[in-house]
Formats: structure tokens, sequence, C-alpha cells
């Protein structure tokens, strides 16, 4: 008599190939669950919360940069650009200084127009950097 691999009474024993196929399963499943839990390790930047308010008494308030078509900057709905070609940005950084030395941990929020070039989104960051913020995000 050919074929079958059971005893008589039906009994095929422990079967190793439906174990490995559910070991591999679970593997697979924790190994796409922990690709999930990345964390920013590269740019190490503090992004604005507010916390800040609850330690030390004083509210946060943030600094709204808008970044027009044009090239246009306002602070605070305020003009600090002379032109939309200016590079130095010097009516900026000197408010972005006076802004950081009375309160620096407040937050700096820029807010580009869908059409501002991304040369100018880059004079802002560089001004920033130069005014030695600290909490900076986009809006």
């Amino acid at each position: 008599m050919g074929g079958g691999g059971g005893s008589e009474d039906g009994d095929y024993g422990f079967q190793i190939a439906p174990m490995v196929d559910v070991v591999f399963v679970l593997l697979l499943f924790f190994m796409a669950c922990a690709g999930q839990n990345i964390t920013e390790g590269f740019l190490k930047i503090a992004l604005p919360s507010g916390q800040a308010a609850a330690t030390s008494g004083t509210p946060v308030v943030p600094i709204i940069l808008d970044i027009d078509e044009a090239g246009n900057i306002f602070m605070n709905s305020n003009p600090k650009s002379a032109s939309p070609t200016d590079k130095e940005l010097t009516q900026l950084l000197e408010g972005l200084k006076a802004s950081m030395e009375t309160s620096p941990e407040d937050p700096i929020i820029i807010r580009p127009a869908p059409a501002t070039r991304h040369e100018r989104l880059i004079d802002v960051l560089n001004t920033c950097r130069q005014a030695k913020v600290k909490n900076l995000s986009f809006g």
C-alpha cells in the first residue's frame, strides 16, 4: 500500500513545517512594527511646545514670519525686508535679535506662501541662524 504518512488511527505526530511558518509570520510582524519607532537623531532640533510657559510662568508668544509670493518678509505683520531681492535681511535680523534678547524661548513660526521661492526661504532660515533662534517651526 503506497502513500499515506500517518498511522492507522490518523495521528500524524508533531509537524514542524506549520510551526516554522508561524515563526516567520511573527518575525515579519515584529520587523514591520520596529520600523515605526524612528526618532530624529540627525538634526537634533527642539520643536516649540507649550511646556515652557508652564515652567517659567511667562506666556510664550510666537513670532510669525510671513513670506509672500514676491519675497517680501513680514514679522508679526510688520514689513522686515527692504526689497524682495535683499539677501542680507538686516531689518529682519535686527528684529529677531531684539526678540531673542528679551525672550529667547519664544518660538518662531515661518509661514511661506505656496508660490514662495525656496531661495527666499533659505535666506530667512540663514537669518534665523544668525539671530540664534532656538525654537523654529513651519506653519
